[in-house]
């Protein structure tokens, strides 16, 4: 098996390559009837989309999308759906020099040993340039599971080198605080903590200065999700989000909820106690150390993950290689 799809009851497959004609999901799973346009994926692949900041790579995509099949009239027709992203700057020749080098940090070696060739050009398939068209698919998803239980799906920047973000409630994190700074600028950075931010960024550009680059973590957090979903052992839905995290490029470590924080914690404060709820959930619990997920199934509470990822590996200041 290729490895090329994920999920079940919604599973996506992609292809292409960072320098080939573009990148493409195939999307099974998508009722019939869910309004879905182009207008719709534009705003996520914005803020994936590179070339945006002084921060991010430089390479210029516009990374618009075209939906080749699976909608009629402006709804989903309950078929697979297909959607395109073109690439547009690819700049295969900044490659020539090293195309028999292997790059410390990149998957060159490790292709080579697998396939026996390997497309040099920006990585190929083990670029992250594929996840232009996961985020499209995640457009879909969400737009899913907001129709379907009032879901809500938000991540921003927790970590940037040793700049830590002061997150109280990570449930109440708005998509607003990540994208805008207070003073109305963008959150270029995308921490919800204007004054970490702002040392984020200055740190980035620091590094940045000397030729290097610095690793971060980020934080996902899922609210609205009911009680139940999941399975216990192999299929608990923690071990799908952390395959879903740990199969992008840089992801180096996962977490929920407390973490490895747990590891200094007692048993009787790691606990998350049951308590009365409301009408639409009458058990909940005083606290979510257990990031909305016990055995594999969830309860209920805010889903938290966090994933750690390391420095870029494409630097402009020579490494020694074979």
């Amino acid at each position: 098996m290729s490895g090329n799809s994920f999920g079940q009851a919604f599973r996506i497959t992609t292809a292409g390559e960072s320098h080939g004609p573009g990148n493409v999901v195939i999307i099974d799973g998508v009722p019939p009837g869910l309004e879905l346009s182009v207008d719709d994926l534009i705003p996520n692949l914005a803020r994936r989309r590179p070339g945006q900041s002084k921060i991010v790579t430089a390479r210029n995509e516009a990374d618009a999308p075209e939906i080749l099949s699976g909608v009629f009239e402006g709804t989903t027709t309950g078929t697979s759906l297909a959607i395109l992203i073109r690439n547009q700057d690819q700049r295969s020749r900044d490659y020539d020099d090293i195309k028999d080098k292997y790059r410390p940090g990149h998957a060159d070696f490790s292709f080579d040993a697998k396939y026996g060739r390997r497309d040099y050009r920006g990585g190929g398939r083990s670029s992250a340039r594929e996840t232009a068209v996961r985020v499209a698919a995640g457009t879909v998803a969400k737009k899913l599971i907001a129709q379907a239980f009032g879901g809500r799906v938000v991540g921003y920047v927790t970590q940037v080198g040793d700049v830590q973000a002061q997150i109280d409630d990570p449930a109440a994190v708005t998509l607003e605080q990540v994208e805008t700074l207070p003073t109305g600028d963008a959150n270029i950075v995308r921490c919800p903590d204007a004054e970490a931010a702002g040392r984020m960024v200055a740190l980035i550009d620091a590094v940045r200065k000397q030729g290097d680059s610095i690793g971060g973590a980020a934080e996902i957090v899922a609210s609205g999700v009911p009680a139940g979903l999941g399975e216990p052992v192999f299929d608990k839905i923690k071990a799908d989000f952390a395959k879903a995290l740990f199969s992008l490029p840089a992801v180096m470590g996962v977490e929920y909820g407390s973490g490895f924080g747990c590891a200094t914690m007692r048993g009787s404060e790691h606990n998350d106690l049951f308590v009365p709820g409301d009408a639409e959930t009458p058990i909940t619990t005083s606290s979510n150390q257990h990031g909305g997920m016990l055995g594999g199934i969830t309860t209920g509470q805010p889903i938290v993950l966090r994933a750690a990822l390391k420095p870029t590996s494409s630097l402009p200041i020579e490494q020694p290689t074979v």
